[in-house]
């Protein structure tokens, strides 16, 4: 329950009477920044062990694997959605794109929920709030936010996308490999903070100009060292070279546990605090049908992973059956 209401509360702070609710329009054009770092670019991440979660525990990946060094961006996702909806893979409906989903296996333990095979929705359409519009029958991405991470993707819509190219999610233990690298860091890019390292509640950046604190959206890698109008960034990619780790949208991990069948979202974003910033932070989850504002994803993809299914429980919740 108290996971619940931490992603409850993070879709309220930006729908309600602070910060980006100050925008009466979401989907208005904005200036164009370029940041110079490549969303389509991938990075390997060698076998071996890593520390896990706030006390460090030493975690074994026995495997390699690549993860994108971005966020995936609105256009990436539209390319996706306009594809899809040409093959047929996709269906468009009233309320928006949909896809089939296997459903997962159900099991009875107490707090669990049954989500079965079908069509599930993975993009709404028609309401304020996605940068991507349905346009004489084509998607397209509002002026300016081609580069910014995609949002208002449920995690139907995240591993969707995934699958469509090949892909996968990344489970919570590598996304939190790829994001602290081979020491205890807590932050990607090191143990130290200021706004000038990632896109937060209080960051301050260029773009809080145009919606207000608790701002919008900046454009993936955004924080790389450059100065922008007047606002210094700080070289925030981490040892491995990705960028966004921390802060701009919450990431979809890709695990299904076999006593709830709620996602976690790891990162923090544009609507929490830097408590949430932190690597190790593994604090906030969801159904698979939500999306929000500040809901985003990466992919990952390996040739020796294999998937395990719904057969464990996450470390530290009792499943219990009914």
């Amino acid at each position: 329950m108290k996971n619940i209401i931490i992603t409850l509360i993070s879709a309220l702070v930006l729908l309600s009477g602070c910060g980006i609710s100050e925008v009466e329009n979401y989907n208005a054009p904005i200036p164009v920044v370029e940041t110079g770092i490549n969303s389509d670019a991938w990075v390997t991440i060698p076998a071996g062990e890593f520390y896990k979660g706030q006390h460090n525990h030493e975690t074994l990946i026995n495997y390699d694997y690549e993860i994108m060094v971005t966020e995936v961006t609105n256009k990436q996702y539209a390319a996706f959605l306009n594809a899809g909806l040409s093959d047929g893979t996709l269906n468009l409906k009233e309320d928006g794109v949909y896809g089939h989903h296997a459903g997962d296996p159900f099991h009875a333990f107490k707090h669990e929920f049954e989500i079965p095979a079908g069509q599930k929705l993975l993009f709404p359409v028609g309401i304020n709030g996605p940068r991507i519009l349905l346009e004489n029958g084509e998607f397209v991405v509002v002026g300016g936010y081609n580069n910014h991470p995609v949002v208002m993707v449920s995690w139907f819509g995240a591993d969707a996308y995934a699958k469509y190219y090949g892909w996968r999610l990344p489970t919570e233990n590598e996304w939190e490999k790829a994001g602290r690298g081979k020491d205890t860091r807590s932050y990607p890019w090191g143990d130290e903070f200021d706004h000038g390292y990632a896109n937060y509640y209080s960051s301050y950046d260029g773009f809080e100009k145009i919606y207000g604190k608790g701002g919008g959206t900046t454009p993936v890698g955004y924080y790389n060292g450059k100065t922008y109008d007047g606002f210094e960034t700080h070289e925030s990619k981490n040892p491995y070279g990705l960028y966004d780790i921390a802060g701009n949208v919450w990431e979809w991990s890709g695990d299904d546990y076999i006593n709830m069948h709620y996602r976690f979202l790891r990162g923090g974003s544009i609507s929490t605090y830097e408590n949430d910033l932190r690597v190790w932070s593994a604090n906030n989850s969801a159904g698979p049908q939500h999306f929000a504002l500040d809901a985003g994803f990466r992919c990952a993809r390996s040739e020796n992973y294999v998937n395990p299914g719904p057969v464990y429980k996450r470390p530290g919740v009792t499943a219990e059956h009914h």
